[in-house]
């Protein structure tokens, strides 16, 4: 019996170690300057761009400095805490556009639209990495199948015409 319990409790006291390790606080343990190459996958063909990404703790719990840097020009966004337990964030851009942001999983989801196209952004954060990703395309181009119909409606089809991608290594 004093077996029993003594492997009950070495197993608790592991498990519990375990989830504690695993558990993580975003924005909070991702804070840090990640660093990579930007594809870019349009008609054009392929395109690279050195990509910085930077999250950083600001004067306020609730807001932290979020930039983005292509080819070494900086943009400086805000991200905001709008209710951390739904996972609602915002992005600010600082010049009067506010984007709405989703986080599960350790990925923070976007999408949104501006002059006639539509973006869909990705940033995806694991331990030292972020995986960015942004999907672009034209509201013109959009495809219609289906027939109209209850059992077969319309389905709106936007092909994608421009897939931006990187990883990006967090600096120590």
């Amino acid at each position: 019996m004093k077996n029993l319990f003594f492997f009950c409790s070495l197993f608790l006291l592991i498990f519990s170690s375990i989830a504690q390790e695993q558990s993580v606080s975003f924005p909070n343990d991702f804070l840090g300057v990640y660093k990579g190459t930007l594809y870019i996958h349009s008609a054009k063909g392929q395109q690279e761009t050195p990509m910085e990404f930077h999250m950083k703790q600001s004067d306020s719990l609730l807001k932290f400095e979020y930039t983005l840097v292509y080819n070494n020009q900086p943009r400086n966004y805000t991200l905001i805490v709008k209710d951390k337990k739904k996972g609602i964030f915002e992005i600010d851009e600082n010049n009067g556009i506010i984007l709405p942001a989703k986080l599960a999983n350790n990925t923070l989801y976007s999408f949104f639209e501006v002059q006639g196209n539509l973006l869909s952004s990705r940033l995806a954060f694991s331990k030292n990495q972020l995986d960015f990703e942004i999907l672009f395309t034209a509201t013109t181009h959009k495809t219609t199948t289906g027939k109209g119909t209850k059992e077969i409606p319309f389905v709106y089809g936007y092909p994608i015409s421009v897939v931006q991608k990187a990883l990006l290594t967090k600096l120590q």
